[in-house]
């Protein structure tokens, strides 16, 4: 028999409420034990809970939903409890007592899941909508925990079947009156599929920056105003600002909520060349997350003339900033060099001061509106997590092989069936254990 688990639905510590959820084959039992009298199905009621001795533990509220009707699948039962520390310690001794076991992280998911109550994709969304921070981030979540997701995945899966039975049929019956064309006819099926794989494989980026957050990198020479601009736009002090060139060595990561996604600004060590072991290593890790970020701002002192931006200027790409700093003060021979600079290599350019706050208001508006336009779009996306992007790829890869093979039905329509499973590992229609594991081991308690 399968053990019954249960936990704490809610957070530790004192408050006015806390569930309790129970789940497995002697919930109900278990429920009757505490309450005495059953509640009806899927109704709160008043109950006294008391232990195996007859002691009073609590007045609370108690729900019962048996199988299959309920959130694993199994028998499930609820305790509404006051919030105390001490209310929910007795509770749980007396479920122990009984020979119920604390449930593992994920695990009412994981049973959920198991049922066929749901789909790995909206099992992840569950433990997504869990840590959603800003509201982008729960709009995701909530699309894929309705199965925004899976209906495209199964979407794909229709047409591979629709290609695999035109080549099966030229391999399984040649000899019957069949058009001549019948495996050349799934050739549409799967130059579309490509199409369709290969626009969300290179759309991947933007659920999962949805999901992770937006990353923008704040480049450029030491003493720049980096620190001090990261202080800016988080309006608080994250960084220590000194006038010494190499203050910072490590990088600094603070997120904040712009135009309702998750941003991540990371300040790094002034980008220069250096025999100093621990400062080369900060310029190396500056170097690296700068290159993975979503948008970098090139920090320039507008005021000085000893060309120090040069040794950041191979970080900034076509589409990122330039951010003129320091434009309280006189303007130096490295803004005009900066800016002609910054304008050959496709960036634009916006003067400001991390000081006074001046060009403060534009710049924040500025990395909203890119924000928005880079994370934003028509179609809920096809990848939420890595784990997507990955196994779409390898689909990917499977229908590319296809196409060159199409005249070899044999051969096609293996590469079609690999195709097929690795849509069906994002669902986890199939898939191995360890996945699972990793996968359901990322939730909370009581869930």
């Amino acid at each position: 028999m399968r053990d019954t688990i249960f936990a704490p639905a809610t957070a530790a510590g004192r408050a006015a409420v806390a569930v309790i959820r129970i789940s497995g084959p002697e919930a109900g039992t278990s429920l009757r034990a505490l309450a005495g009298l059953m509640p009806k199905p899927r109704r709160a009621a008043f109950r006294r809970l008391r232990d195996d001795d007859g002691a009073l533990l609590d007045e609370a509220l108690a729900l019962w939903f048996p199988a299959p009707e309920s959130y694993t699948g199994e028998d499930v039962a609820e305790l509404h409890l006051h919030g105390g520390p001490a209310v929910v310690g007795a509770v749980t001794r007396a479920l122990l007592a009984r020979g119920l076991r604390l449930a593992e992280p994920g695990e009412f998911t994981r049973r959920a899941f198991e049922a066929g109550r749901l789909d790995l994709d909206q099992a992840e969304a569950v433990a997504d909508l869990i840590d959603a921070e800003t509201e982008a981030q729960a709009r995701q979540a909530l699309g894929q925990l309705e199965g925004a997701l899976g209906q495209r995945y199964a979407a794909w899966r229709g047409l591979l079947s629709e290609a695999l039975a035109y080549l099966e049929a030229a391999v399984d019956f040649p000899d019957e009156e069949l058009p001549a064309d019948v495996a050349a006819r799934a050739m549409p099926l799967v130059a579309r599929l490509t199409e369709e794989i290969g626009a969300a494989v290179r759309d991947a980026r933007r659920g999962e920056r949805v999901r992770d957050g937006y990353r923008i990198a704040l480049v450029g020479a030491p003493n720049a105003g980096k620190s001090r601009l990261l202080n800016a736009l988080l309006e608080r002090d994250a960084a220590i600002v000194t006038a010494t060139p190499g203050t910072t060595r490590d990088v600094i990561e603070a997120s904040l909520t712009l135009g309702g996604y998750r941003v991540i600004l990371a300040d790094m060590a002034g980008v220069r060349e250096t025999e100093e072991a621990i400062e080369a290593e900060g310029v190396r890790r500056a170097r690296a997350w700068a290159a993975d970020a979503d948008l970098r701002l090139w920090v320039v002192d507008a005021s000085a003339s000893d060309e120090a931006w040069r040794e950041a200027d191979d970080i900034g790409r076509a589409g990122d900033l330039l951010v003129l700093n320091k434009s309280d003060l006189a303007p130096g021979p490295d803004r005009a060099r900066a800016e002609r600079n910054a304008k050959w290599s496709g960036m634009a350019s916006m003067a400001m001061s991390a000081v006074t706050g001046d060009g403060l208001a534009d710049l924040r508006a500025w990395i909203v509106e890119r924000t928005v336009r880079d994370l934003s779009g028509a179609e809920f996306p096809a990848v939420t997590r890595e784990r997507h992007e990955r196994l779409l790829a390898d689909a990917l890869g499977h229908l590319s092989a296809a196409r060159a093979r199409m005249f070899e039905p044999e051969l096609g329509a293996e590469d079609l069936r690999l195709a097929s499973r690795a849509l069906e590992r994002i669902t986890g229609r199939i898939g191995s254990e360890d996945i699972l594991d990793v996968i359901f081991s990322s939730f909370c308690i009581g869930k």
